[in-house]
């Protein structure tokens, strides 16, 4: 039998927000596959280590998924990873991809998601804990009320088109654009009334910070602002 390719969101950094779906499928598996390396350096890798201890006791690839924006070099890039993911499947083995956060909210697993389906392979996404939602909770806010829209930005969106949406915006992962991105506030104070941010949510290192005199330019790549 040809075995079968799991997405597996573990949450935003706290490890009790792993839901038991998830935690069944990791110890399930044959093959682990983290999307950092080394391992020590992989947030996902660190939470599920905190849940199941016996995680080192599996087969652990560590792969890298380059952050570039030439389209051929992604590609073989992520033709390669696949390949040897395809592999493993033709051997029947069940393989683990952690993810932080959800796997279907800007995850690398996709790209091996798609290509898997592709070929007939069985592929299957298990829900995590969405970070901007385990923010929110930390913030102690709701996202959205009664017909408010709600924008999930990836931080390499335009900035000022963005401010010029309605409702909530969630900037994900703007941690290198904060210093843009508190400029731009700045400059267009017609454009929100409430602001806030969490860096490192759910991790020991949590900083929560409200308003924009709390908004920290440096703060850290695992960062969400939330605009309202």
């Amino acid at each position: 039998m040809r075995g079968i390719l799991y997405g597996i969101g573990v949450g935003p950094g706290d490890p009790r927000l792993m839901t038991l779906a998830a935690v069944k499928a990791i110890e399930n598996s044959d093959v682990v596959i983290l999307p950092t390396e080394p391992k020590e350096e992989c947030y996902a890798y660190r939470i599920v280590r905190s849940v199941i201890p016996d995680i080192d006791k599996k087969e652990i690839l560590c792969r890298h998924f380059p952050m570039i924006r030439d389209k051929e070099q992604l590609k073989g890039a992520h033709d390669q990873i696949y390949e040897e993911l395809r592999e493993m499947l033709e051997q029947g083995k069940e393989i683990a991809f952690l993810t932080i956060g959800d796997p279907s909210v800007y995850s690398t697993y996709n790209y091996m998601h798609e290509r898997a389906v592709r070929d007939g392979y069985q592929a299957k996404m298990i829900s995590g804990v969405p970070s901007f939602c385990a923010v929110a909770a930390a913030l102690g806010i709701s996202l959205g009320d009664g017909k408010d829209e709600i924008h999930i930005i990836p931080a390499s969106y335009e900035l000022e088109e963005s401010l010029q949406l309605k409702g909530t915006k969630i900037y994900m992962k703007s941690g290198k654009k904060l210093i843009e991105l508190k400029e731009r506030l700045l400059a267009s104070p017609e454009s929100y009334h409430e602001i806030y941010a969490v860096s490192d949510c759910g991790l020991s290192e949590q900083k929560i910070m409200r308003g924009m005199e709390e908004l920290e330019a440096e703060s850290g790549y695992l960062t969400i602002v939330i605009v309202k």
